[in-house]
């Protein structure tokens, strides 16, 4: 059982005073643990309260020398008879196992060079993995780390490096002591990490990555250098609030289950945000929004923390609006609005219409418990949360909000918050309403809706369908041509657009509100039309939006929408519109919307619609989104071949390793690569990358026996995460979906209890690898079935259920 809201508030009623002081050894990762000594400090009202701690060995809980009576049931240390209202200093010593699912202390070593890399990954209550702690946000203190490692290794932790040059030559290290901090923000990597570092503002930074990135990091290392030097001087102009902690890291870690962790220090990052061989623009914006994301968080959750979960928003929504700003904005990446209209905020609406769909600041009960928490980690509290700020913004006018968001980081300083607090500070900072505005868009699930509706004078209205505010932005089309453009105010009364009889007409057209549309004939045929054509991208990303919400609404069919793939696809200039677009038409529309037997059909014509789109000799950046969308989804064994005999296009563009993966896969999916073939490419790559390039091409050969050797690779007792997600996407990539049938029941079968086993992280990661092939009606209902019977761990719990809905 998870950590529940009323122990959380009885433990902080009568506990002060807490810190942490610790010393781990690292020196010998083949023994599969790794020593801690915890000094723990701590004043308690009352004798008895409990440590958290995961699965530790060798365990001694000891007070001025003296045993302190205990009792320890793999997850909780009991602890009794304790002194009352003074300042104590409890020892834990013990021996806690290293993971390889990315939740804890990870472990894992490199396939390109045999070194061995131990991070700690930590988030909600997973601290109690790494070192005995009290486990939750709101009891916060001051963190005190040394380690002891291999001498060749570097480590990397929360604070400033203290131990001197002879000290670290022989494998210790000291790191200065933190402000207060709740566990779930502590960090160490320790390993032989390749290393840029510098200074700017007067701090250490530094950008870290495996020895075998040495390369791709020294490639990367002055855009990402510039980045986060723009981001921190750019929040340094938004907020009154100095950066409060003594020097900035960020590393590119294995393993990791998020996309990045905030950790102050040292913010840590999945190393597939640091690309082999070639970085994208698409991607490069991807990750200067992260970079963005996760130094927002060095403010809202470090700096200020919420009190219990129900606040989560306060951390995710702040920083998923703040990273799309500051990357803009200070970073200088235009466009950063397209990758979350298109690619993230579609699967917002989704959400908020599943019985799932939650507030985006639920009420504290509403989260009993932290897997409860972890489950509201989701598209609501990131992408809607992140638009509903945007929209706040435009309603509240950015100098109110920042003077309100200034005063409540000062008024909380290393301390925690809630929701009131925040809208308190808004609603003194603003002569509108804050509070009622949060009562309609915070505390409500669900969207509205705006309509253009026209009358007989051919005049087009907006009118709400719903009960909030908006202020949003919409544009007037002739044809292709934006005639014109204004910001409304859509309330109660419909808002006629007099000036704009006859002409088509587009809502919320930047964006600014989260809302779904409904436009009228007129204009829909103009869209339909001129969809391509239209000079905006942000504009063209909103409209594929709509045309993806449509799909899933079932008002458009996936006949309709197919067709403007192929129409409008071949023709976008925006590479992360292109990615959009192929990503949603191959996810949600074909596993979602499409029956199995026209699945064929619609890969065929996203082929065909990247094909003629690369004949265009379409900028670079699109035409790398052409080809990857064509590597996926080519039925032409020849052309997939040439590009791996020559490692280049036609059009010469090269493969680099992760492209060259993706033709190896799809080749191996239409039977034309055999096992040895796979094994001469991983040979070749010689990386961990590679292996999972191959775990996944080898998964996914249409075979029986191909199949029923991924499955079991699958459910090794141990198998990391990362081989697991490899895995499963090739073992549900196949042509024929009778093929992989029979191991659709097996996952049925057997996820609960994986899931069970490995926690919440890796829960995460077998949800998220659900069969993306269509379910029969008996598999259908032996997913209800099992849901229904309790028995399915809570996180896989949520996201079965979600899939469930979606299917529906």
């Amino acid at each position: 059982m998870s950590l529940t809201l009323a122990e959380a508030r009885a433990r902080a009623a009568v506990l002060t005073g807490v810190s942490y002081d610790l010393d781990l050894d690292l020196t010998d990762p083949g023994r599969g643990t790794y020593g801690c000594t915890a000094l723990v400090g701590v004043t308690t009202a009352e004798p008895a309260t409990f440590l958290e701690l995961k699965d530790g060995q060798d365990l001694s809980v000891t007070l001025d020398g003296e045993p302190v009576e205990h009792a320890y049931d793999g997850r909780r240390i009991t602890l009794a008879g304790l002194p009352v209202g003074v300042p104590l200093t409890l020892r834990v010593d013990v021996r806690v196992p290293y993971v390889s699912d990315g939740d804890g202390m990870h472990l894992m070593t490199d396939a390109a060079d045999g070194e061995t890399y131990a991070s700690a990954y930590l988030s909600l209550d997973v601290a109690q993995r790494v070192f005995p702690c009290f486990d939750q946000v709101d009891l916060k203190g001051p963190l005190t780390l040394a380690v002891t490692a291999d001498p060749r290794w570097t480590v990397i932790a929360n604070g400033r490096v203290l131990s001197s040059p002879q000290e670290r030559a022989a494998g210790r290290w000291r790191f200065a002591t933190t402000p207060p901090v709740c566990p779930s923000l502590f960090v160490v990597c320790a390993g032989p990490w390749h290393s840029v570092t510098w200074e700017h503002a007067g701090l250490p930074f530094g950008w870290h990555a495996r020895a075998s990135l040495a390369a791709d990091l020294d490639r990367d290392a002055p855009e990402l250098m510039a980045t986060t030097n723009a981001c921190f001087d750019h929040y340094a102009e938004l907020f009154d609030e100095p950066y409060a902690f003594d020097s900035y890291d960020q590393l590119f870690g294995p393993g990791h289950n998020w996309g990045a962790m905030e950790t102050p220090g040292c913010v840590t990052y999945r190393d597939e945000y640091l690309p082999r061989g070639r970085t994208s623009d698409v991607a490069r914006a991807g990750r200067a929004t992260t970079i963005a994301h996760e130094m927002a968080h060095m403010w809202f959750g470090n700096l200020v923390t919420m009190r219990w979960w129900e606040d989560t928003w306060l951390n995710e929504s702040f920083a998923d609006y703040m990273g799309y700003r500051v990357a803009a904005d200070g970073a200088g990446f235009a466009d950063t609005l397209v990758g979350h209209e298109g690619r993230r905020k579609p699967g917002a609406y989704t959400a908020d219409e599943r019985r799932s769909s939650h507030p985006v600041a639920p009420l504290p009960e509403d989260v009993p418990d932290v897997d409860a928490a972890f489950a509201n980690f989701d598209a609501i509290s990131y992408s809607k949360g992140n638009s509903l700020l945007r929209q706040l913004v435009t309603w509240l006018g950015d100098e109110d909000f920042l003077a309100g968001v200034n005063a409540h980081l000062t008024t909380h300083r290393f301390g925690n918050a809630t929701l009131d607090d925040l809208v308190g500070a808004l609603d003194d900072a603003s002569p509108r309403d804050v509070r009622a505005w949060a009562e309609a868009w915070l505390r409500t699930t669900g969207f509205d809706t705006l309509r253009v509706i026209r009358g007989e004078d051919d005049v087009p209205v907006l009118e709400r369908v719903g009960s909030r505010p908006h202020r949003v932005s919409v544009v007037a089309l002739d044809g292709p041509a934006i005639v014109g453009r204004a910001m409304v105010d859509v309330d109660d009364e419909p808002v006629r657009l007099s000036d704009w009889a006859g002409l088509a007409v587009v809502p919320n057209a930047g964006g600014e509100s989260f809302a779904r549309l409904a436009l009228d004939p007129l204009s829909a045929a103009v869209v339909a039309e001129h969809l391509s054509a239209l000079e905006d991208p942000l504009l063209r990303t909103v409209l594929w939006a709509h045309a993806f919400d449509r799909v899933h609404t079932r008002d458009l069919g996936v006949v309709g929408y197919v067709d403007l793939v192929r129409r409008h696809l071949p023709a976008e200039t925006n590479a992360a519109l292109v990615g959009g677009v192929v990503g949603r038409t191959l996810g949600p529309v074909l596993a979602l919307r499409t029956p199995a037997e026209h699945a064929g059909t619609v890969r065929a014509t996203v082929a065909g619609a990247c094909a003629v789109g690369l004949l265009g000799s379409p900028a670079e950046g699109v035409g790398l989104a052409l080809t990857q969308g064509l590597a996926a989804t080519s039925s032409d064994p020849a052309l997939l071949e040439g590009w791996l005999t020559t490692g280049a296009t036609e059009a010469g563009l090269t493969l680099d390793p992760a492209l060259r993966w993706s033709v190896v896969a799809r080749l191996a999916e239409l039977g034309q690569l055999d096992e040895a073939a796979i094994e001469a490419e991983r040979v070749a790559d010689g990386t961990f990358a590679g292996d999972l390039g191959a775990a996944r091409a080898l998964a996914a050969r249409p075979t029986a026996e191909a199949k029923a050797q991924a499955w079991a690779r699958m459910t090794e007792p141990d198998v990391g995460n990362r081989v697991f997600e490899a895995c499963a996407d090739g073992l549900w990539s196949t042509e024929e979906p009778s093929l992989v049938r029979p191991y659709v029941d097996a996952y049925l079968a057997e996820a609960p209890g994986i899931a069970g086993r490995r926690g919440q992280g890796f829960s995460l990661v077998v949800g998220r690898a659900f069969p993306s092939v269509a379910l029969t009606s008996t598999q259908r209902s032996a997913l209800a079935s099992t849901l229904a019977s309790g028995s399915v761990p809570t996180v896989l719990a949520r996201l079965w259920n979600d899939t469930l809905d979606d299917l529906g």
